[in-house]
């Protein structure tokens, strides 16, 4: 969950085709990430190699849908 929060609050802050490697150690990552991708219309990459730690690629998307910020799982707008 706190995964989702933070990848929200940093793709605010980037420009669309932004690309992000999240390392993520909870076993809910490959899940949740390609769901949250699929919710706001950010491309989720799958997993990147080249890290110690499982991690993950987000490509950012100009124009996502919003979500919440305490609870990006849900649209902003409903």
């Amino acid at each position: 969950m706190l995964l989702l929060i933070e990848l929200r609050k940093l793709t605010t802050t980037l420009a669309g085709g932004a690309v992000v490697h999240l390392i993520a150690t909870d076993p809910a990552a490959p899940v949740d990430l390609p769901a949250w991708c699929h919710l706001t219309g950010h491309e989720y990459l799958g997993p990147v190699d080249g890290h110690d730690r499982p991690a993950y690629g987000v490509r950012v998307t100009a124009g996502a849908t919003a979500t919440r910020a305490d609870r990006p799982w849900h649209r902003s707008d409903v």
